[in-house]
């Protein structure tokens, strides 16, 4: 019940950078006012908790806290695997789509995860899609499910990501007075199918560098 073209690239690619750019400097909510630093959203629950992937990683990679307020809950399923690489490139992807989903609903002056997992078409994208909240002054609130997830391994390093998303349990809320609007109907447009690339960067983090997107997708109904 929340707009869910979030990943895809239909925004020219120097555009986006762009808007990425000033984005990952200035702060989503792009507010001058005394209060553009505060760690949430108003109305936001006060209790944040940790997002952990659902595969802990094994590796020494230093990497930043995702914090979601605990109104927000993602469901991942489908690992682990019983393939290490494949579980890592798993946990990344998760790890990205909660930073991006913190970045909506947590009106701070950086998100350095962000990113941390998303690099190219992927971070301009993300950008983008993120500042359309700000600039609507709306957030989301509720469950998000993730699932028929599969990994595919290419000969050059890289790795094919692709999934379902089922929001209909997501509501819109208004960034101001926190209130959400539970009268919103589900939708065929809130079961979405995504194909993500990924490249491990020179720290070992699996970065999302490009998404493409279709909704209403029949294979995730």
């Amino acid at each position: 019940m929340r707009t869910r073209t979030r990943t895809g690239t239909t925004t020219t690619v120097a555009a986006a950078l762009t808007t990425a750019v000033a984005l990952l400097l200035s702060g989503c909510g792009g507010s001058d006012s005394d209060d553009s630093g505060k760690d949430q959203i108003a109305g936001a629950d006060t209790g944040a908790s940790t997002s952990a992937p659902s595969t802990p990683s094994k590796d020494t990679v230093e990497r930043p806290e995702i914090k979601l307020p605990e109104d927000i809950e993602n469901v991942f399923e489908g690992s682990p695997t019983g393939d290490a690489k494949k579980d890592a490139v798993l946990a990344d992807n998760e790890r990205r789509v909660n930073s991006i989903d913190e970045a909506i609903v947590v009106d701070a002056e950086k998100h350095p995860a962000l990113e941390f997992y998303s690099k190219g078409d992927a971070l301009a994208s993300a950008a983008t899609y993120i500042k359309s909240f700000y600039d609507n002054d709306r957030s989301f609130t509720g469950k998000t499910r993730y699932y028929d997830r599969e990994v595919t391994l290419a000969k050059d390093g890289s790795a094919t990501v692709t999934y379902c998303v089922d929001g209909t349990d997501t509501y819109p809320k208004d960034r101001k007075t926190g209130k959400a609007d539970r009268s919103v109907k589900a939708s065929p447009s809130d079961y979405v199918f995504y194909n993500s690339r990924l490249e491990k960067s020179t720290e070992g983090v699996w970065q999302t560098t490009s998404v493409s997107s279709t909704e209403a997708a029949k294979r995730c109904m």
